[in-house]
């Protein structure tokens, strides 16, 4: 069984290391990695090609590739029967490979006695900051908090047989942002369930502030608007925050000031799980960044809310436009 890993790149110069590093150490090491370039302009190649003597690489060069377009590129060049997919700014346990890929394994216990189509490892925040740590603990679930018969896996950390992503045509290259989802949607309705395996841990550092929090949740909602995923959630967002706060916020002001304590259990019962996550972490920290941390949350949920609000109707319309 040949197992290839695969990733797309763009501008990430030193960020590769870490990621390299850890793919040196695996305990399955792959029969390939092929990279694939989106146009690099700074050192991301050279340092690349400073581990080719350490790792079977195959660096493709993709000028102008987006990610699925980068993706699907590596895929096609790949020789591996199971395509393993992380990507650039994160790192990978020792074992992850081999954890990820054991499931494949014909003659271990698999069941139904098959082959799964797709094996969804997770992935752990790996802050630096205070910011970065109250970001992980309120954007990340953690592996108790996932269903494995409805979760999507990111590609951070996700394995597949090649016949599959041929079978369902690769990642959608008409998509920026919210390509995976879309990707694993797609398997799921041609080949059912997937394997959910939260020992196949890839580590990645979370956003470092609320505005590149904010321009990525845009990001994701666009591309959520695009390609029609979670209108429902969406709708909810959009109840919650234009209808039910303002009725709530005019009823304690107008009719019963005793309101606003249903207000407040209401905003803590939303950032419960954040907190929850956040608590056993904040022992590392002093007393005032255990403050910092703690107003962060409500913070974090907010402006996300928000990104979220402004970008999902921004790829409605996209697709209004340009999708028949």
């Amino acid at each position: 069984m040949r197992v290839s890993i695969i990733l797309t790149v763009l501008n990430e110069g030193q960020a590769m290391r870490p990621l390299l590093d850890s793919l040196t150490a695996q305990t399955r090491m792959p029969d390939e990695v092929v990279i694939a370039d989106g146009g690099s302009r700074d050192a991301t190649l050279a340092v690349m090609r400073e581990y080719e003597a350490r790792l079977p690489l195959h660096l493709l060069s993709a000028p102008g590739a987006n990610i699925s377009q980068g993706r699907n590129a590596a895929i096609r060049a790949a020789t591996g029967d199971i395509i393993a997919v992380t990507d650039a700014g994160v790192w990978c346990e020792p074992e992850w490979l081999e954890r990820l890929t054991a499931p494949f394994n014909p003659k271990l216990p698999i069941t139904n006695n098959q082959l799964p189509p797709l094996v969804a490892g997770f992935f752990h925040s790996d802050p630096q900051t205070v910011t970065e740590m109250a970001m992980g603990a309120t954007v990340l679930p953690e592996a108790p908090d996932v269903n494995p018969q409805t979760f999507l896996p990111s590609s951070r950390s996700v394995a597949f047989r090649k016949e599959v992503w041929e079978a369902v045509g690769g990642y959608p290259e008409w998509l920026d942002f919210s390509e995976d989802v879309v990707f694993d949607v797609h398997v799921r309705e041609r080949f059912g369930p997937f394997l959910f395996v939260p020992e196949a841990v890839a580590h990645f550092r979370p956003r470092g502030s609320l505005r590149a929090l904010a321009r990525q949740y845009y990001h994701y909602a666009r591309g959520d608007g695009k390609a029609q995923l979670f209108p429902r959630q969406h709708a909810v967002r959009y109840f919650a925050y234009l209808i039910a706060a303002p009725l709530l916020i005019y009823a304690a002001l107008t009719v019963n000031g005793w309101l606003w304590l249903l207000g407040l259990l209401a905003g803590l019962a939303y950032i419960r799980a954040p907190l929850r996550r956040l608590w056993p972490r904040l022992k590392t920290l002093s007393l005032p960044d255990r403050l910092l941390a703690l107003m962060l949350v409500p913070a974090i949920r907010i402006v996300g809310d928000v990104a979220k609000m402004l970008g999902y109707p921004a790829g409605v319309w996209w697709r209004a436009k340009n999708r028949k």
